[in-house]
Formats: C-alpha cells, sequence, structure tokens
C-alpha cells in the first residue's frame, strides 16, 4: 500500500501509533509531505526513526528548509577561516531567530545532544528530501508536495516551480488544479476550514489536504492512496 502523512512536527508516538494501526510493512511504501521537526516533543527522535527506514519517502517543508539554512552552518568545525567575524554573518543570525521564533528551538536542543556522527548522518538525510513526487496508486495518479502550486500556471511542468513556490504559499482549496491527477498537500491545518471543531482529511476539487494540526491540538492523519480512506490518531 501506499500512504501518506504529513506535519508531523515532533508527534513522535502519534506516528508510531498509525504505522501500527495501518499494521505499515517493508512492502508498503510511506510519504511524509514534510514538516517533521519543530514544535512538538521529539522531533530528533521522530527523523532518526524515518532514517532507519527505506520505504519511507521524505520530502522537504518550510520547516526543514529553515532548519537545514541553520544547522549546516551552526556544525562547521571552528578554526581560523571561521571564527573572524564573517562565517556567522547578520543573516545566518536572521535565519536562526526566524526559525527558533517558529519552533526550531526544541530540535535544535535535541540535535546539539547528537554526536559529530549523528549529526552530519542527519544533515545528509535532510539534505536527501525530494521537493515532489508522483505516484500512481489504486487507478489514480498524484501530485504530492508540502504546501501547494502557487501561483499556479496551467500546463506548467512540475519541475519548473520554485521552492518557495512549493513549500510556503499556501494553496487555493477551490481551484481544481489537475483533472486527471489529485493534488495531496500538507502545511495548512484542515483545522482552519470550514470544520473547525473536527479536524480530518479534507477532499474537494482533485484536492487531498492532509495535515490535521496535530501539533496544534488537532489529529495526525494517515491518508491511503490505494484506497483513499483516512487513519487518525489524537494529540497524546
Amino acid at each position: 500500500m501506499h500512504y501518506v502523512m504529513s506535519d508531523l512536527h515532533g508527534c513522535y508516538e502519534e506516528y508510531l501509533e498509525l504505522l501500527r494501526k495501518i499494521r505499515f510493512s517493508d512492502e508498503d511504501v510511506l510519504y511524509v509531505l514534510g514538516d517533521v521537526i519543530d514544535r512538538g516533543p521529539e522531533p530528533v527522535t521522530l527523523l532518526q526513526d524515518m532514517m532507519m527506514r527505506s520505504n519511507v519517502i521524505p520530502l522537504i517543508g518550510n520547516h526543514e528548509y529553515m532548519a537545514m539554512r541553520v544547522l549546516r552552518k551552526l556544525c562547521v568545525e571552528i578554526t581560523e577561516e571561521t571564527s573572524d567575524g564573517e562565517y556567522l554573518n547578520m543573516d545566518d543570525m536572521t535565519s536562526y531567530l526566524n526559525w527558533s521564533m517558529d519552533g526550531g528551538q526544541i530540535t535544535m536542543e535535541q540535535f546539539r545532544k547528537l554526536n559529530a556522527e549523528e549529526k552530519t548522518d542527519m544533515l545528509e538525510y535532510l539534505e536527501e528530501f525530494s521537493l515532489y513526487e508522483e505516484v500512481t496508486a489504486g487507478g489514480r495518479d498524484y501530485v504530492l508536495v508540502h504546501a501547494g502550486l502557487e501561483p499556479f500556471v496551467p500546463g506548467k511542468h512540475l519541475k519548473d516551480y520554485t521552492l518557495a513556490e512549493m513549500i510556503f504559499r499556501l494553496p487555493d482549496y477551490n481551484r481544481v488544479y489537475f483533472e486527471n491527477r489529485y493534488l495531496v498537500t500538507g502545511h495548512t491545518p484542515t483545522i482552519t476550514q470550514e470544520n473547525p471543531e473536527e479536524a480530518k482529511v479534507l477532499e474537494q476539487n482533485h484536492h487531498i489536504a492532509i495535515d490535521c494540526g496535530c501539533v496544534f491540538g488537532g489529529r495526525l492523519a494517515v491518508y491511503c492512496l490505494d484506497t483513499g480512506e483516512a487513519v487518525y490518531a489524537d494529540r497524546k
């Protein structure tokens, strides 16, 4: 089976619960549509679990992008060349503050506890996250991306969209992006949509929104691309 999750934000226990509920096996594939880290309680442990599973395919979200801009710089060995006050400039410090204020502090604290080899392995793993995936399952074709495709241009190839257009821009749920494919996104919690009291996967206009706002008091969802079924774990 082919599954998708998004915006786990360190909700490690909920992630494990969903893997148990769907009886996730080596024969299955799970696509994680970004924002694995930040805000929630166990972002680094969650990443370490994903790193051990070859059938978990991660896509980059805006939080991974913000983290990588900071962590790679901070992990460079301090030498004569990097201690002259110019290696970390004002833009670097601004990136750190922006990431920290957007939930990155817990990721930073847990990352700092890793040894040098573990830090390198995790950074290399983050840098391998894909920008989008195209999947066929259950007789339907899907486009998977973290946030959306805005501004959308009909006929524009996916490879021609910029990173910012795929991981930061909010989607338009009233638009039909593809007549013959389904767009699957996270990034925007569905609890902000028409039914704020009920966090669930939103399906309309060939668009499937799967971020159910777990870290904000909603639920973590896993969606099966083969069957169209959603399974949920409530926030612990």
